[in-house]
C-alpha cells in the first residue's frame, strides 16, 4: 500500500514537471528544460518500477493513470500562476480613450495608439506588449474604462529592439 500512495505522489511531481518543461522548451529557456527533464526521467524511471515490481500492479496501473490526469490539472495551474512569456493585446474603441491611455502608462504598460478605419466610422487601436502575468491586469483596466472594448491577445515567439524590451527586464 506504500508504493501506491508513492506512485500517486510521484505522477503529482513527475507530470508538472513534464509541463513546465515543456513550456520551457517552447519559449526557448533550454537551460532549465534540460535540467527539468533530467529530475523527471528520474522520477519517471523511479515511479514505473514500483508500478510493474509490486503485487498489485492492476492496482499500481490504475493509481499511475490517475495520478497522471491529476498531474496534468497540477501542472496546468502552476504554469498559469508562473505565467512565463509575454503577451501582444490589441484594443479596439469607438472614441480615443486618452484616461484609459495615460492611465496605462503610468501603470508601466507601454501604449502605441492607431487609428483605423472600420465598417461605420474610425476606430482607435492600442497595441500593448506585457509580461504574461500582467494580461489579467491588463483586461481588468480596459474593461474600467471601456467595457465595450474589443480586446484580443496573443503570445508573440519572438521579439527584438526598442525600449519596452529592456524597460520589461528591469521590472
Amino acid at each position: 500500500m506504500n508504493n501506491i500512495v508513492l506512485i500517486i505522489i510521484l505522477q503529482l511531481i513527475y507530470v508538472p514537471f513534464l509541463t513546465l518543461r515543456t513550456i520551457f522548451l517552447v519559449k526557448n529557456v533550454t537551460f532549465l528544460a534540460a535540467i527539468f527533464g533530467m529530475i523527471e526521467m528520474l522520477i519517471y524511471v523511479f515511479g514505473l518500477s514500483l508500478v510493474f515490481s509490486g503485487d498489485q500492479s492492476i492496482l499500481a496501473m490504475v493509481v499511475y493513470a490517475v495520478g497522471f490526469g491529476l498531474g496534468i490539472f497540477l501542472g496546468a495551474k502552476i504554469e498559469r500562476k508562473l505565467a512565463i512569456g509575454y503577451v501582444y493585446t490589441t484594443i479596439n474603441t469607438q472614441q480615443r480613450n486618452e484616461k484609459l491611455i495615460q492611465f496605462l502608462r503610468s501603470e508601466g504598460f507601454a501604449v502605441t495608439t492607431f487609428i483605423g478605419e472600420g465598417r461605420d466610422s474610425e476606430r482607435y487601436k492600442y497595441e500593448i506588449l506585457t509580461k504574461r502575468n500582467r494580461e489579467t491586469e491588463l483586461f481588468k483596466i480596459v474593461e474600467q474604462f471601456e467595457p465595450n472594448a474589443f480586446i484580443i491577445s496573443y503570445e508573440p515567439k519572438s521579439f527584438r529592439g526598442g525600449f519596452l524590451v529592456a524597460r520589461m527586464k528591469q521590472r
